[in-house]
């Protein structure tokens, strides 16, 4: 079954016809992603990659009915695109998009409250289920099916856990992005994941900043008993001194709670195989999963 991308995906990019649209398109519909329609406003009625363009999703849902949106809008005009799927009541969308204001954020969370909508990122590399389909950037060659579920803050290390656990495989690959307002977290996506029949693993990682890890270390541990899939776990940014940023806006260690061994300790409280190094993370998942 997977999580988010399954086979009853029916998804539309928005900004279709820029440059970042028409590039990711490609490579997703070269990964037989089901793309049914793409929107640019102004553009309604053409066909572009042989697939059609709608002015306006809620056009684009009435004569596909796609539920799942990939948003590929410049920063000043991605949050309205978020809204505008958010209004269309699809069922996911996925905002590659990098630098959208804080504020418009804020704004995309107010207004999303009691919506249907899940949001995965901003500034996030996206969701990919192998040999299902791909909403973002993720590479599908370095993906294989499997039943190992995988969640990063971090794009290029999502890439790493990918490679790293090929000889299990992976259900889904969820990058959430680092930004300090957006959508599902590393909660949501442990949820997901724990509820899915077709992962029997999860890959964590994170980085400093903020504490979306330890959050996700109370969740596993209020399972208790209840939590039956092994986790496997890594913190980026150990080196990084108090006030280090990394590549991510939310990637700030502002306080002791927000470094990595802090995140580290919680994790392993809760019974997760935390790596010490990024290439020892795939051998972190094979312990977990040992310990079953």
């Amino acid at each position: 079954m997977a999580v988010l991308i399954t086979n009853h995906s029916k998804i539309i990019c928005q900004g279709f016809t820029g440059s970042q649209g028409t590039f990711h398109s490609q490579r997703a519909l070269e990964y037989n992603t089901n793309i049914v329609g793409g929107v640019t406003p102004d553009k309604g009625g053409m066909k572009h990659l042989d697939i059609p363009v709608f002015n306006t999703v809620a056009e684009a849902k009435k004569k596909t009915n796609c539920n799942a949106s990939g948003v590929f809008v410049p920063p000043p005009f991605a949050a309205d695109a978020i809204l505008e799927g958010v209004e269309a009541e699809l069922d996911l969308i996925v905002c590659i998009t990098d630098g959208i204001p804080t504020s418009d954020m804020q704004r995309v969370k107010r207004e999303m409250k009691g919506s249907k909508t899940r949001l995965v990122g901003p500034n996030c590399p996206g969701v990919l289920t192998p040999g299902v389909g791909k909403i973002g950037i993720i590479p599908g060659h370095i993906c294989k099916a499997g039943r190992i579920g995988v969640v990063s803050r971090s794009g290029t290390l999502s890439y790493e856990a990918a490679v790293q656990t090929s000889s299990l495989g992976q259900s889904t690959i969820i990058g959430i992005g680092g930004d300090p307002v957006n959508g599902t977290n590393f909660v949501d996506a442990l949820e997901l994941f724990l509820n899915d029949e077709d992962t029997d693993g999860i890959v964590l990682i994170g980085e400093i900043g903020g504490t979306p890890e330890v959050e996700g270390a109370e969740f596993i541990k209020s399972w208790k008993g209840k939590f039956k899939k092994p986790v496997a776990g890594f913190v980026a940014g150990a080196a990084a001194p108090k006030g280090r940023k990394l590549g991510h806006a939310g990637a700030i260690v502002n306080s002791g709670a927000e470094t990595a061994e802090a995140k580290k300790e919680s994790l392993k409280s809760a019974g997760v195989v935390v790596s010490e190094t990024i290439t020892k993370i795939g051998e972190a998942m094979t312990k977990a999963m040992s310990k079953k």
